[in-house]
């Protein structure tokens, strides 16, 4: 797909992953609309990082939970760059329960994870359909190793991941064969969601073949070489884990 000059929404977009990749797109000289819940001043550094860079982009607050404040954010996106034409899903959420801890699991961590994780996918994927239709685009949503293997920061984030991997697969067959729907399912990433979980860090990390955790940027790489070079490839989760799952 040649992304140069194409209008790219990114949810979840102020920082860490959601950060890299706007930057690592706005190299193809894009449009990019950059979502946040409630970072607006890192929202409008990565607007800025990625006017440097050449493209242009607007920041857009929206709670992809909520179907009307997704429907409203992909409206103005057309408004503002007349189409739409690659959708990343990054936007998620999360509360560190250690997996034994099961009275821990409160219902309001269930409810945070499956409503961003699962239901933010589902909403904005379906605010962009037509446009994503109309313009032979792309979705591509950013999941976890934790959907594949049943660990991570809690069992209601793992279980979210895992409903992530499964739409991504039902959304490739319904968007079929107009738009390539497609996850990554990153390992630990050095990003603000693990500051002070530095056992997590390291389990995650240290005796795997690559031996460290993931940057932003290693997720970034692959979302753009997916982006530009799979276009034969839906329906299909990509892991960048270092190796992580293998051992």
């Amino acid at each position: 797909m040649n992304i140069n000059g194409k209008t790219i929404l990114i949810t979840g977009a102020s920082t860490g992953i959601g950060r890299a990749i706007a930057v690592k797109l706005a190299e193809e000289k894009t449009n990019i609309i950059i979502n946040y819940s409630s970072s607006k001043q890192e929202a409008e550094t990565t607007l800025n990082m990625v006017k440097e860079k050449g493209s242009d982009g607007i920041i857009y607050r929206a709670d992809v939970s909520k179907q009307k404040e997704v429907e409203s954010m992909c409206r103005e996106a057309v408004n503002q760059f007349e189409s739409i034409d690659v959708l990343i899903n990054n936007a998620g959420a999360t509360n560190f329960v250690p997996l034994h801890d099961l009275e821990g699991m409160l219902d309001e961590y269930w409810d945070k994870a499956l409503n961003v994780n699962v239901k933010g996918i589902f909403y904005t994927s379906r605010a962009c359909k037509d446009e994503l239709e109309k313009n032979n685009g792309s979705i591509l949503n950013i999941t976890s190793i934790a959907g594949c293997n049943g660990t991570g920061s809690s069992i209601a984030y793992a279980a979210s991941k895992a409903a992530g991997i499964s739409l991504t697969k039902s959304l490739a067959r319904v968007f079929a064969p107009s738009v390539r729907v497609n996850s990554i399912a990153p390992g630990v990433v050095l990003t603000r969601w693990v500051e002070g979980q530095d056992e997590h860090i390291q389990k995650h990390s240290e005796g795997t073949p690559l031996g460290r955790p993931a940057s932003p940027e290693d997720i970034s790489n692959m979302a753009h070489a997916l982006l530009k070079g799979g276009d034969f490839v839906t329906g299909q989760t990509i892991v960048v884990d270092g190796g992580y799952t293998i051992t």
